[in-house]
């Protein structure tokens, strides 16, 4: 069993002259923080970015990252775009869970605006194929937009029904410290902003942000050894892949990594979609929720569009979705998003985040974490001690 014993962020936002380093450093402190526990026990940091060479000019970027959070022992980069801590978090818990360590530090940092808009739009884009998707001018807004198009065609909905995933995603930002956007805003609102892609807006995209996340992972039995007040684990992981290009792929109304992803994850927990009372989605785009929903099992193809509108993923509906105000509210430093997303469930589970009253009777919480445009795709079931 891996139990999460130690969690940490920096708020996201804008701080273009902070580095990478500083804010892991900062996310690393808040952790050990947490979760009480020396740094000399860490035998390994597992760790996510994806842009630094483009942001930083910086690559080999795991041993740096190991000594700004002030620990001595190997460590590993992992890059799989928007994913890339998703991915470090899965192989640390086969790490854990084959016996080979007992204590790790796992996380992801992201500088992003330091870029600027078009910068890091550009540097984004290198999560698409560049021979087939980029050279022909694809961004991923408009990415994206061909998938809610797609959807629309095959399915049905509307910009309105966009709009609501925006809207409920901004109200659970609004108690969040973390997150990058504290503002509520309204379904005029998001249907009145400028358009980037159609049938997507400027509100229908999550923001470009900076920031970092912390996750210190250890064995059960290390976390009884030291007497560790730890009640919530990981007890299933997931990944699933898919085509890059989208023009390879059999729809583009679906994201079949992500079901390969949370068919794995459920088998190895044990459960099935309706034992799960609260989920954080990478909800890049407010399309992409939609297909994460669908992916995750909560809805069948076609239903998932309608469920914010209906209310039945708001924080007082039947399974609140994203209440830490999720990638478009709380902000997407990419790099970070995999870890922070489960650093957010565990805070929810064990009652010590401010929107834990929202699922004060929920046990099982699931994180879905997508790279580029779902091609990568991992989820994580996380419970909390009965």
């Amino acid at each position: 069993m891996v139990r999460i014993v130690g969690v940490g962020l920096t708020p996201f936002g804008t701080t273009p002259e902070r580095t990478g380093r500083a804010m892991f450093a900062e996310a690393s402190e808040e952790a050990f923080a947490d979760a009480g526990v020396p740094r000399g026990d860490v035998e390994a940091l597992y760790y996510g970015n994806f842009m630094g060479e483009l942001a930083e000019h910086q690559g080999h970027q795991g041993p740096l990252m190991a000594e700004a959070a002030g620990i001595q022992a190997p460590a590993t980069r992992y890059e799989t775009a928007c994913a890339s801590s998703g991915a470090a978090v899965r192989s640390a818990v086969q790490t854990l869970r084959n016996g080979e360590a007992d204590l790790l530090l796992v996380g992801g940092a992201e500088r992003m605006t330091n870029l600027g808009t078009g910068g890091a739009t550009e540097a984004l884009a290198i999560a698409a194929d560049d021979l087939y998707e980029v050279r022909a001018g694809v961004t991923f807004p408009g990415a994206y937009a061909l998938m809610a198009n797609a959807y629309f065609e095959a399915f049905g909905g509307s910009r309105e029904d966009l709009a609501e995933i925006a809207v409920k995603n901004h109200e659970n930002a609004l108690e969040n410290e973390y997150a990058q956007y504290q503002k509520r805003i309204d379904v005029d609102t998001v249907l009145e902003a400028p358009m980037v892609s159609a049938p997507l807006g400027l509100y229908d995209a999550c923001p470009i942000t900076d920031g970092a996340s912390a996750l210190l992972l250890a064995s059960d039995e290390y976390a009884e050894r030291n007497d560790l007040d730890a009640p919530v684990t990981i007890t299933g992981s997931g990944q699933g892949g898919d085509n890059l290009a989208l023009q390879d792929r059999e729809h583009l109304a679906r994201s079949p990594a992500a079901d390969e992803a949370a068919a794995e994850a459920y088998e190895d927990a044990g459960i099935g979609p309706d034992d799960v009372g609260v989920a954080e989605v990478h909800d890049c785009f407010t399309i992409a929720e939609v297909l994460a929903l669908e992916s995750l099992g909560f809805y069948e193809p076609g239903e998932g569009i309608g469920a914010a509108r209906r209310g039945e993923t708001t924080a007082t509906g039947d399974r609140p979705i994203n209440l830490s105000g999720g990638l478009k509210a709380k902000g997407h430093p990419v790099g970070a998003t995999g870890a922070a997303q489960i650093a957010e469930l565990a805070q929810l589970l064990r009652g010590d985040h401010v929107n834990s009253d929202a699922v004060a009777d929920v046990d099982v919480g699931v994180a879905h974490n997508a790279g580029g445009t779902v091609a990568s795709a991992f989820v994580h079931v996380v419970e909390v001690d009965a």
